[in-house]
């Protein structure tokens, strides 16, 4: 049974910065590719940033050159560093990974339950 479980999530002021953390059971880790995703109140859940088993990344041009998501294969963990937060960022953050046999679409693979990050001015 596949477990994502998302931690770091807070309130932090603008301009601050958060850490979040995904710790991943039940799948072989460094097969799949793995993605932070977002949604706000009201909106629909937005890609954020993907990182494939390799290490090779990908981000929303909102968030680029702001946070940086990571990996670590050894604890079947991902990282998502987010730097100048700004209000707009307020969102749950969800944690995602796929099979890389199933390509990048997150609606094949498992979800974590969120975790709340606000960003107050």
């Amino acid at each position: 049974q596949v477990q994502l479980v998302e931690s770091g999530g807070g309130l932090v002021q603008a301009g601050g910065s958060l850490r979040l953390s995904c710790a991943a059971s039940g799948i072989i880790f460094s097969f799949n590719v793995m993605g932070w995703y977002r949604q706000a109140p009201g909106k629909q859940r937005e890609f954020i940033a993907r990182i494939a088993g390799g290490g090779s990344t990908n981000y929303a041009d909102s968030v680029k050159g702001r946070f940086t998501i990571s990996r670590d294969n050894a604890k079947d963990t991902i990282y998502l560093q987010m730097n100048s937060l700004k209000p707009e960022d307020t969102a749950v953050y969800y944690c995602n990974a796929v099979h890389m046999r199933l390509g990048d679409d997150p609606n094949l693979g498992s979800w974590g339950q969120g975790t709340q990050v606000t960003v107050f001015s």
